[in-house]
């Protein structure tokens, strides 16, 4: 009886057997669905209107057509970090309602991701907003770099291991290193991050030594780069060339799509904004329970925003429709249009107003600023609160720092050495650091610019010149305060701008003046909140947004490029490269 009873559970308990122990012999393929820089577009909605956007539901829809094909089970989905930041939606989840579980970790989980690595505008939140999402959401949030000051271990998780039919997967997390010019130390306070050299390829050789994964996939928060190794926060390239044992490894933070491969490694970087979702399929052969061949492949696939999954848009609902009565609350009147690409020909109503507000702090006498929104517009009239999304995208907090009037000098020298060329008056010249080629992270189509406009400083509380034929270096001329008072190069002056900038942000600071970013603490002298809401404060007191008064010359000073009959001629050719007046 009892030999009988064995040979019935044997079959049952060979089996059991074979999958703890590792995958049966034959092919499994697998594909590697991959997101960054979403950006806070959870929902296809402007909130104004009926226009839609790419968002995450759009992924949904896409994500399940994959899995429907291939079986759920065959399917690996994971984001490389920047979710929180950028949208309404995040803001509200973020910072007015708190209470109720965040929307992005409920997103997800729903969507059942895999892992969430760490992006810097993740940890932009702060410790309320980015802790709070890691004990509420299910889907681990990855960085193995972010080490702990009291453990010097880990502050989120470092890995995951996934198993698929026997089939083991580990994934590494890993965030931006180049945290600390991109944030205050508030922000991060009691971490540190490391270089992704050679701290990934030491993980990698750890995971592998302990789990004995099949498939090795990292999921690094840093740009591509170019493969120098000049470049700590776009390391993505110098991964992909040095690091073995990976099978893929995914990208972020620069709103770059790319894809690389070679005979072991792919690369993948989805863009942004959930234009695109990365594609990776592995095909593993086992023989007598061991791998004995892997192929790789490599793409990215289309996202169309109007193809969305209805019934998450469903359960979702109830969270759109709670941003939407926030953000469509009136806070002010906007006297004229706003027209954030004005800024890049010279002075403008846009960011004259960043000025004006910097400047409203009593601590401040200059003030840095440039503009955030690339191409953005706000008509005239009734203003929402939704509209202060597209005058201040980030939640950048206003710093206001001691700098020395050379040193001012010298950022802008840096700043519009970035933003305009050298010219001499030629028919052919471009003032504009512009290339006839598209950009993934602006949209532009054809002309685009070289540098990042979200880098191009001017200041406010000067009356200065720029002259556009002499070279790079040479071309600030101060003639006073805004007020008429002298400028000197020697005396000191507080200058209000981002903690974005304070903290290194573009180099302006660093490499422009020679200022030291790491202990920009001495120089600072007072700290204000996130400055779209010093924006609202503004319009709370003011009631209204008037170029009258955010243009006084009194306040903001006021600058030219010079000579005005070179300059305006060119610059207006190359804005009608950059953006084509509609036909």
């Amino acid at each position: 009886m009892k030999r009988n009873f064995l040979l019935m559970i044997l079959p049952l308990l060979m089996l059991l057997f074979s999958g703890c122990g590792g995958p049966r012999d034959g092919k499994y393929t697998f594909r590697i669905l991959t997101t960054n820089d979403v950006h806070g577009c959870y929902f296809d909605s402007v909130y104004v209107g009926d226009r839609t956007k790419n968002s995450l539901l759009a992924v949904s829809y896409l994500v399940d057509s994959v899995r429907a094909a291939t079986g759920g089970e065959n399917v690996v989905l994971i984001d490389a970090g920047d979710c929180l930041q950028g949208d309404n939606a995040a803001y509200y989840f973020n910072y007015v309602d708190t209470v109720t579980p965040h929307l992005y970790g409920r997103m997800a989980d729903y969507m059942k991701y895999d892992a969430v690595a760490v992006g810097n505008h993740d940890i932009e939140t702060g410790h309320p907003v980015y802790d709070r999402l890691d004990r509420e959401m299910k889907t681990p949030l990855l960085a193995a770099n972010a080490i702990a000051d009291a453990s010097g271990k880990p502050y989120f998780q470092d890995y995951v291991i996934l198993k698929r039919h026997g089939v083991k997967i580990a994934v590494l997390g890993f965030t931006n290193p180049n945290m600390k010019n991109w944030l205050s130390y508030s922000l991060w306070s009691g971490m540190k991050f490391e270089s992704l050299i050679p701290l990934v390829q030491n993980d990698v050789d750890r995971v592998i030594e302990k789990e004995k994964p099949h498939l090795v996939i990292v999921a690094a928060h840093a740009g591509t780069g170019n493969g120098d190794g000049t470049q700590l926060e776009n390391q993505g390239m110098d991964l992909f060339r040095s690091l073995k044992g990976v099978d893929f490894l995914i990208c972020a933070h620069d709103h770059r799509p790319f894809v690389a491969q070679n005979d072991s490694i792919c690369l993948i970087n989805s863009g942004s904004h959930c234009r695109n979702v990365g594609s990776g399929t592995v095909t593993l052969e086992f023989v007598d329970g061991k791998c004995v061949s892997k192929t790789l492949e490599a793409g990215l696939i289309p996202v169309h925003k109007e193809k969305v999954d209805a019934e998450m848009k469903e359960v979702f609902f109830p969270d759109y429709e709670a941003v939407k009565e926030f953000t469509l609350r009136p806070v002010g009147e906007l006297k004229v249009p706003l027209r954030t690409r004005d800024a890049y020909a010279g002075m403008s109503d846009y960011i004259n107003l960043l000025h004006a507000v910097s400047l409203s702090v009593p601590e401040a006498r200059l003030s840095l600023a440039a503009p955030l929104t690339f191409n953005g517009y706000v008509r005239p009239g009734t203003l929402l609160y939704n509209d202060l999304f597209t005058v201040y995208p980030f939640e950048n907090q206003l710093y206001v720092v001691r700098m020395t009037g050379k040193e001012v000098i010298d950022c802008l020298e840096y700043s519009y050495a970035a933003w305009v060329n050298t010219v001499k008056g030629r028919g052919d010249e471009h003032i504009l650091r512009i290339v006839n080629e598209p950009d993934p992270r602006t949209g532009q189509k054809r002309w685009s610019f070289v540098g990042r406009s979200y880098n191009f400083d001017s200041a406010g509380g000067l009356v200065y010149d720029v002259d556009v034929t002499k070279p790079a270096g040479s071309r600030i001329t101060v003639k006073s305060l805004a007020d008429g008072a002298p400028f000197s190069e020697d005396a000191e002056y507080n200058v209000a701008m981002t903690s974005y900038r304070a903290s290194g942000g573009g180099g302006i600071l660093r490499e422009g003046a020679g200022i030291d970013t790491d202990s920009i603490d001495s120089r600072i002298v007072a700290r204000y909140p996130e400055i779209r809401e010093l924006v609202y404060d503004y319009l709370q007191e003011h009631g209204s947004i008037d170029p009258a008064v955010i243009g006084s010359p009194e306040l903001i000073g006021e600058w030219h490029f010079i000579p005005e009959a070179i300059a305006d001629r060119l610059m207006d050719k190359d804005m009608r490269l950059m953006f084509p007046p509609r036909k």
